[in-house]
């Protein structure tokens, strides 16, 4: 089975230092970045080490010299090496891209915790990732190797990806974008009609492009060639004409700027997703919490829109979203600091 995000952090927190994890999953899905985030939270170095573009086993063990009080051959300790007793966790990226050389210098690494004879530090955990596919150039594991990790098909899921990126402040429009397209957030929906060089949109590219785009509050003809060389020309054809012709508002213009003016033009299918967008976003709590107050209320003049309207598609949806199991931060926080909303939500429920 595939783990999303939250359920790799509950893997790590409860996987013993000393059993090796294998993450496998497509390219640019953040392996390394979610892992970076995580140690670094808990105050741990990552240190990460990409395999294949090692060349030989010397660039992971370091150069060996003489030792002139033995007289036997010695190797100098690699810079990443800790020369302290503070445990690690030592990233293995691209483990099947290396060189056959390069893994059987791995093999004793990840069962004795030892590189040419030096010892890792007490707690140290081992962590691999690899890319499983046709579409790729892989070294093929020993089954020996392979044996000696805990294996996890890593696939984070599109709201992972929303939450990450509405914390790391990625630009609005790609989170409208792919909140109400998750199918463009990765490059599987894509077929490559011009061989390899043809770019295709995955999270990395994505990431890459909110941060070419953040300074154009409009994008014109003359911002795609710049995007299209980020995620390929049919996803950036897609996303201006979603930037230009879209008028649904996003759930941060409703619930932190009280932008109601456009919602009575909707379809029942945009105020849909105007509903999920909202509750979402309560979710990520990618909000200020000064903003708080505000947003419950705006929230709150939401409900008073759908009962004016009486959009009973709308409404049902909206109820399906209260009674599912997906967003208890959300009502959690309007029963505890708005309840005149909850108390609405409830007779808006009941209602049906």
């Amino acid at each position: 089975m595939t783990v999303n995000t939250d359920q790799l952090y509950f893997i790590l927190d409860h996987t013993p230092a000393d059993q090796n994890i294998m993450l496998v999953g497509k390219h640019g899905i953040g392996k390394s970045q979610i892992l970076e985030n995580y140690y670094e939270e808990k105050g741990i170095k990552v240190v990460t080490l990409f395999l294949g573009q090692m060349s030989d086993p010397g660039d992971l063990i370091g150069l060996p010299e003489k030792n002139e009080l033995t007289g036997k051959t010695d190797f100098m300790l690699p810079y990443w090496f800790p020369l302290d007793d503070t445990p690690i966790v030592l990233f293995l990226d691209e483990l099947n891209r290396a060189r056959p050389e390069v893994l059987q210098t791995i093999m004793d690494l990840t069962l004795n915790r030892k590189l040419a004879g030096k010892t890792l530090p007490g707690g140290s955990r081992i962590i691999s990732a690899v890319n499983n596919g046709n579409e790729y150039q892989l070294t093929d594991l020993d089954p020996a190797l392979v044996s000696r990790f805990n294996i996890y098909e890593f696939a984070p899921s599109v709201e992972d990806w929303l939450e990450w990126a509405r914390k790391s402040g990625i630009d609005s429009r790609i989170i409208d974008f792919i909140s109400e397209n998750p199918e463009y957030l990765d490059s599987a929906e894509f077929e490559m009609d011009e061989g390899n060089l043809e770019r295709t949109p995955d999270r990395r590219s994505w990431h890459r492009t909110s941060c070419v785009i953040k300074d154009f509050d409009t994008l014109s003809e003359r911002e795609k060639p710049l995007v299209s060389g980020i995620i390929g020309n049919k996803a950036t054809a897609l996303f201006f004409r979603y930037v230009n012709e879209h008028n649904v508002p996003s759930a941060s213009k409703i619930l932190i700027s009280g932008c109601f003016e456009k919602l009575s033009d909707l379809s029942v299918p945009e105020l849909c997703q105007i509903n999920t967008a909202l509750f979402r976003f309560v979710e990520s709590a990618s909000y200020d919490k000064s903003q708080e107050e505000i947003l419950l209320e705006n929230f709150e003049l939401y409900i008073d829109f759908l009962n004016k309207k009486e959009l009973s598609e709308v409404e049902a949806h909206f109820i399906s979203l209260c009674n599912s199991s997906t967003f208890p931060a959300t009502l959690c926080l309007i029963a505890e600091k708005k309840y005149s909303l909850y108390e609405k939500i409830l007779a808006f429920v009941g209602a049906q």
